[in-house]
């Protein structure tokens, strides 16, 4: 059976094999972590807000009586720790139950349950030339009094000898550059696992900084390492809403993926015409085809076709504009770096590949604008054929470009067509902001800024203006 705690206050018991709820505790304040004791049987540990106090969390045991009925209250709350952290990585209990860790900023505290002993310390008395050494995690050794701390500064300390206040010691592991984000120990804990924002799983062998093995390139930040009670397997949960299962040997084994969640959905939401997927930004630089019905990733598009580099602040490549034709058979890309000065820019056409089944990339034009594309858009003639698919961007570098398809001469060349500009368009040197085609195609509506201009899509003449102050107009 599954215990289960929720924001609304509530405790669940579950088959979980056939999904049904057994009973249901009702606490009455958010609970924001959950643990369980194989030494204590009827009772929980939550985490809750402590009452009348804003951002102060406590620890506490909650009784789940034995009566009979679904619904129960669980109303005897009994305090074990006072100013936790409400993050549920920041708690652990030690080999069978004798005592408990908690950490917060660079406070450790070790409960231990018996002697009804509470012991502080303190890693504000450590220099340390890296600066940040705050506590991000902790887990306690299975068999040992040992526990082991992650920190902000990419740090892993090793806590023995707790019990005295005073001649505690610690020893050092230190691989990751960026926080260590989580931790767990094998089942026997000869070995501990732990991981960040380098997408890679780390395997320390008898606590040693010598000793050790990686899995890399897991895709994204891990957030969550657990063990299964076995020891077979491993699980790793990452900051793009993948599981991803290992065997114990770091052997990686399945991934379960739904909708990759990205910092920035810079594309904004479009519907790919061919399989009626939802397109939009995925892992970085990829661009993820998502089904609404199974809730599952068709497939990724690697558009940038850079390695991606997880650390903070650094200017890299991201996807920001996609269009595609009106069947489906073109798409088009638009990719840039965030520089003040000089921003960098890649319009890339991609044609679909029947046989391969997936996109193949016809046209890369470097610098389409001479500064960020505002937006992208096909004209939309589903009747008709390829010579008549025009693509036009607007700019922040005040024009429009028409970009029209045409055939390759050089004999040397792969493709048949390639793509290039065919025509320039600009109103007063203002800004353009957004374009659309009418339904047949005829005409192009194009806005600068405060103005929507519309012009002939055969001869490009400018048939005639709206003008709608104030403010910019941000869709047309």
């Amino acid at each position: 059976q599954l215990y289960s705690s929720s924001l609304d206050g509530s405790i669940k018991l579950w088959d979980f094999m056939d999904g049904i709820p057994i009973k249901t505790f009702t606490v009455g304040s958010k609970l924001l972590a959950l643990y369980t004791l194989a030494s204590s049987e009827d009772s929980v540990f939550v985490v809750i807000p402590k009452s009348g106090e804003r951002d102060t969390f406590q620890l506490v045991s909650v009784k789940l009586t034995k009566a009979a009925g679904q619904d129960l209250e669980a109303k005897e709350l009994s305090v074990v720790l006072d100013g936790v952290d409400a993050s549920p990585k920041r708690i652990a209990f030690g080999r069978e139950g004798e005592y408990v860790a908690s950490v917060k900023e660079v406070n450790l505290q070790v409960y231990f349950f018996k002697r009804k002993q509470l012991n502080r310390f303190s890693i504000r008395a450590v220099k340390t030339k890296s600066g940040n050494n705050h506590f991000t995690c902790i887990a306690c050794h299975p068999r040992e009094d040992c526990i082991a701390t992650g920190h902000a500064d990419g740090k892993i300390r090793l806590w023995r000898n707790f019990f005295h206040k005073k001649e505690y010691t610690f020893s050092t592991l230190h691989w990751h550059h960026d926080t260590v984000m989580d931790l767990a120990f094998s089942m026997e804990g000869t070995s501990l696992l732990s991981g960040g924002v380098e997408s890679v799983l780390v395997l320390w062998h008898n606590e040693s900084d010598c000793q050790k093995d990686f899995l890399p390139r897991l895709g994204s930040a891990i957030e969550y390492i657990s063990m299964s009670s076995d020891g077979t397997l491993c699980c790793t949960l990452h900051a793009d809403n993948r599981i991803t299962i290992i065997n114990s040997n770091l052997r990686f084994s399945k991934s379960i993926q739904g909708l990759i969640k990205c910092k920035d959905v810079k594309t904004g939401l479009v519907v790919d015409p061919r399989t009626k997927a939802l397109v939009l930004n995925g892992e970085p630089g990829h661009l993820q085809f998502y089904c609404l019905q199974s809730d599952q990733q068709l497939f990724s598009l690697d558009i940038v076709q850079r390695q991606y580099i997880h650390q903070a602040g650094l200017n890299q490549v991201d996807l920001v504009k996609v269009a595609f034709g009106a069947q489906g058979k073109w798409l088009a890309t638009v990719e840039e770096r965030e520089e003040v000065t000089d921003p960098e820019l890649q319009l890339k056409l991609w044609f679909y590949d029947e046989e391969t089944q997936s996109f193949k990339l016809n046209t890369r034009i470097n610098m389409p604008h001479e500064d960020h594309i505002t937006d992208l858009c096909f004209r939309d003639m589903d009747e008709l054929e390829d010579d008549s698919l025009i693509l036009v961007t607007a700019g922040r570098d005040c024009v429009f470009k028409v970009w029209v398809m045409v055939e390759d001469t050089d004999p040397e060349a792969q493709q048949s067509v390639s793509w290039s500009c065919d025509f320039v368009g600009s109103y007063h040197n203002y800004q353009a902001t957004n374009c659309c085609f009418s339904e047949d195609g005829s005409l192009l509506a194009v806005s600068f800024e405060e103005t929507v201009t519309v012009w002939d899509s055969v001869t490009w003449d400018l048939k005639c203006t709206f003008c709608h102050p104030p403010g910019k107009i941000r869709y047309v």
